[in-house]
């Protein structure tokens, strides 16, 4: 496997936040490899409401991790 991800460090939350979501992409990806089939799937939970909240609870999990990388929710006082 190669190396895509080098660092967790994003300059802002909102770049975290986008490479939460990609880390969600990328395990689906890697998860089901072939795209003929994730574009099959696709429909099915595009209008499931669970499925739709389990991926942005997946999201969430990414974006907490990211964070907490970034010590963004550090108090700077």
């Amino acid at each position: 496997m190669t190396t895509w991800l080098p660092t967790l460090k994003t300059a802002t939350p909102q770049e975290g936040y986008e490479l939460a979501l990609t880390l969600a992409r990328k395990a689906v990806g890697l998860t089901q490899p072939d795209p003929a089939v994730r574009d099959k799937l696709r429909p099915v939970y595009a209008e499931d409401a669970d499925a739709l909240i389990a991926s942005s609870q997946v999201v969430a999990t990414h974006f907490a991790t990211v964070a907490a990388a970034n010590d963004f929710w550090k108090d700077s006082r």
